[in-house]
């Protein structure tokens, strides 16, 4: 009796799968039959992934989002292509565009389906090829522009000023009790969000700012 399964991949640990899975779930796709991994598509070392493979048989039917889900390495994912669809002998339906990609199709057309099959495939790495290609450049031509503009690069620097109201006034009411001793410094970074290097470099633009005002009234 064939099976069908679903395959969810999401980036990083972070990002919901529930869209993906609901998709699965509305396929006829059993929960217990679909694999999840959160992890870069890099590459194709994915625990779920490769356990998939060791389950999934002749006649199975595999349900996947869109392709980039599978990977986006696109010569990688050919290669996984053929791999499930002939040599395990299953079949693959991306759910995002199932006119064009669903195996079976392929397989009905005899010799000349395998034939048609490895031209898509072949016009879709080179398409992919391309895309990646056009990322790559707008990417270099956004930092460069960046650069002539005299933009800072990465992420914004944090700073007292940057600080929410909620955040100065538990800062305000807690700085003193921690001066004292009263309060360990890993609380009052918890307290006010903040990680370690963050939370020194703003309590002393604090010390600073409250320094220059005591200046001020004398």
């Amino acid at each position: 009796m064939s099976n069908i399964y679903g395959y969810i991949r999401v980036s990083t640990k972070d990002q919901n799968e529930a869209r993906q899975f609901t998709k699965m779930i509305n396929k006829g796709v059993e929960a217990r039959k679909i694999f999840v991994d959160k992890l870069s598509g890099k590459d194709f070392n994915r625990p779920q992934y490769q356990l998939l493979k060791k389950v999934i048989s002749v006649g199975d039917l595999l349900y996947i989002d869109a392709l980039d889900r599978l990977g986006r390495n696109y010569d990688a994912v050919i290669s996984e292509w053929k791999t499930i669809t002939r040599d395990i002998g299953a079949d693959i339906v991306i759910l995002e565009n199932e006119s064009l990609f669903d195996s079976r199709k392929f397989k009905e057309m005899g010799d000349m389906g395998k034939l048609m099959e490895d031209q898509f495939l072949s016009l879709l790495s080179y398409v992919a090829d391309q895309e990646r290609k056009k990322i790559k450049q707008r990417q270099r031509e956004g930092i460069e522009n960046a650069k002539r503009a005299g933009k800072h690069l990465g992420r914004p620097s944090q700073s007292y000023d940057l600080l929410n109201n909620e955040q100065k006034n538990l800062l305000n009411l807690n700085y003193a009790i921690w001066k004292e001793r009263k309060l360990k410094s890993v609380e009052f970074m918890d307290l006010l969000k903040l990680k370690k290097n963050t939370f020194y470099k703003i309590i002393k633009e604090y010390e600073n700012i409250h320094i220059k005002n005591d200046i001020r009234r004398e």
